[in-house]
């Protein structure tokens, strides 16, 4: 299976809304989590995994492990949508997924909060710019 591509948050927050076996995989930091918040997808039964792409300590060599572990197993074709920032780190645990059988796997373009900005700000672009639901962990 080929990976499924990039999707706008609005695109994401859709498929999440029509497809109740959808999954959103946050792949950014347990401090990004705990500092800037998280998608909040309780009005959708809440399908969310926070699984960290990288921890402090490197790459985590326990991601696929731990994706398997969030309920997802390989080759059963329940789309998985990954977010981070800024859609770095989601796209390369998309592409991971992907080799791994699991998906279809999408990454949200902009991720949470978006590049930063001419400002020097990021939150110009993402899913908190969208004005797609998210709260405080």
């Amino acid at each position: 299976m080929p990976y499924a591509g990039d999707l706008t948050p609005q695109q994401a927050w859709e498929l999440l809304a029509s497809d109740e076996s959808a999954l959103l995989v946050d792949v950014r930091t347990d401090g990004e989590w705990r500092t800037i918040g998280v998608p909040d997808l309780t009005s959708l039964h809440d399908r969310t995994s926070f699984i960290e792409w990288v921890t402090p300590a490197g790459p985590n060599p326990s991601f696929l492990d731990q994706l398997a572990e969030s309920g997802l197993e390989p080759g059963d074709e329940r789309p998985v949508i990954f977010l981070c920032r800024s859609g770095g780190r989601s796209v390369a645990a998309a592409h991971a997924a992907t080799a791994a059988g699991f998906g279809p796997s999408y990454n949200v373009l902009h991720g949470f909060e978006g590049d930063v900005g001419a400002d020097g700000q990021r939150g110009h672009e993402g899913w908190q710019a969208d004005g797609l639901p998210w709260r405080n962990l």
